[in-house]
């Protein structure tokens, strides 16, 4: 029985440079942990053996790879690639779309330098569990369908349980795959890739419009970074090999969700800096999108003037949308010219005030469906800027439980010793995330000072 496997492997066709053959490395004792239905019915799997989900044995039609890639860690280039994850092929699901299925742990690739190709258990549930939550949140993502331990054990600041998960994204192919394509200084494998990546992504482009296709990917990053805006996300780890040309949020690193709102807070225990802070995720996603425009200049009919000008426009891009999402979220109907400052007003107060991110907006809500009085400065603006439809706006818009970081963290601790039922308790209520359910108010309390986890880790 085949499961439902019609896997194909597009990518394997481009030039060898871009990639290694590398079969996923047998784990020791494979263990099901976690198993999505929702993402093997869209894919048109049935149950899947874990030897399979393991790397242990291979899916019928499956040409494993290790994909190649550079990127700029923290603004300084490196040559990379999949170090510790194998590409099984694209799925072709039941309505013909194209989805990648790739093992995030399965062993030691061309492109793991000093590494062991494993992955730690907690890093891969927290994969999982942040991008059921974006999916829910509505927040372009790639997706889990499992996550398998190992029964091996891997040494990282400590020695824990190996995972493994089973990736599913609309591609793999990385802003970072375009900067190793342009560093192999053949022109010819730079228009493989962009041929490639157009006819998955763009077939509207016409062959050719390498500009065309810069402007669809700022596009779309400028939609998804102001999601990720709206949600409170922080992506952590915002380099060059962690931007997806599809647009979807890929690499769930030092991730995590404000609580208390500020433009400057930084999660990741790398970012000394505050390089990527929540606030200068915008600014970041255009210095990454420069270095994507930049690899294309050797094209035909690329001119950098026609870059720089769509590039430019990012900034009004981005803004349109965050704009719109952060009207939904105050309930304002329609769109006056004074939104922006109103918007600007509520964020300042929201950061001076230590306010949650999230229960501030569902407490709007709240607050108009009661026609109780709001005690803030702007209030009046606000007030008068509301209609009838606006409680049911925000609430569609401002969601009322996210991942935060302390259960997501707890449900992890408990998950590495064997205990997963926080980890459903958790999966469960962010499947919903918009609702009005009063069994999930455990989930919408913010952190106490002893629980705030104010540094996250990658788990590489």
């Amino acid at each position: 029985m085949n499961s439902g496997w019609r896997l194909e492997n597009s990518y394997r066709r481009l030039p060898p440079v871009l990639f290694e053959e590398r079969a996923p490395v047998p784990v020791k004792a494979p263990t099901l942990l976690l198993w999505n239905d929702a993402v093997a019915a869209r894919l048109g799997l049935g149950e899947v053996a874990v030897d399979v989900l393991a790397g242990n044995a291979l899916p019928p039609g499956s040409e494993p790879i290790a994909q190649a890639y550079a990127g700029h860690q923290f603004g300084h280039p490196n040559m990379l690639g999949d170090g510790r994850q194998v590409l099984l092929g694209e799925q072709i699901a039941p309505d013909g779309v194209r989805f990648d299925m790739a093992l995030k742990g399965s062993g030691r690739t061309r492109y793991s330098r000093s590494g062991d190709g494993r992955a730690a258990l907690g890093p891969m549930l927290r994969e999982y569990v942040i991008s059921e939550a974006m999916r829910a949140l509505g927040v372009p993502t790639t997706l889990s369908l499992a996550v398998v331990g190992t029964g091996e054990a891997v040494l990282r600041e400590d020695i824990g349980p190996g995972g493994i998960l089973v990736r599913v994204a609309a591609s793999h192919v990385r802003v970072g795959t375009f900067q190793f394509a342009a560093a192999q200084e053949d022109p010819a494998v730079l228009v493989a890739l962009a041929d490639h990546i157009m006819a998955r992504h763009f077939p509207a482009l016409a062959a050719g419009d390498y500009v065309g296709l810069v402007r669809e990917v700022v596009a779309r990053q400028a939609w998804l970074i102001a999601e990720w805006m709206r949600v409170g996300f922080v992506h952590g780890v915002m380099n060059t090999d962690n931007m997806a040309l599809s647009g979807e949020t890929i690499d769930y690193g030092p991730c995590a969700f404000l609580e208390a709102y500020g433009r400057d807070i930084v999660f990741s225990s790398i970012d000394h800096g505050g390089r990527y802070a929540f606030g200068a995720q915008p600014s970041i996603a255009l210095w990454n999108l420069t270095r994507f425009a930049e690899t294309l200049l050797a094209l035909p009919g690329v001119a950098i003037d026609d870059l720089k000008a769509v590039l430019e426009g990012f900034p009004a891009v981005f803004e349109g949308h965050w704009l719109a999402a952060m009207r939904g979220k105050l309930g304002l109907t329609g769109a006056d010219d004074g939104d922006a400052a109103l918007v600007a007003e509520v964020l300042d107060w929201l950061e001076t005030s230590a306010q949650d991110h999230t229960n501030f907006f569902r407490a709007l809500a709240d607050g108009l469906a009661a026609d109780a009085d709001v005690d803030a400065p702007w209030a009046a603006r606000w007030r008068a800027r509301t209609g009838p439809e606006s409680v049911d706006l925000i609430r569609r818009t401002a969601p009322a439980v996210i991942p935060r970081n302390h259960l997501v963290d707890a449900a992890l601790r408990a998950g590495e010793g064997g205990d997963l039922e926080p980890m459903r308790a958790l999966l469960d209520a962010l499947a919903l995330p918009y609702a009005e359910k009063p069994e999930n108010a455990g989930f919408r309390m913010p952190a106490s000072p002893e629980q705030a986890i104010t540094r996250t880790f990658c788990g590489t």
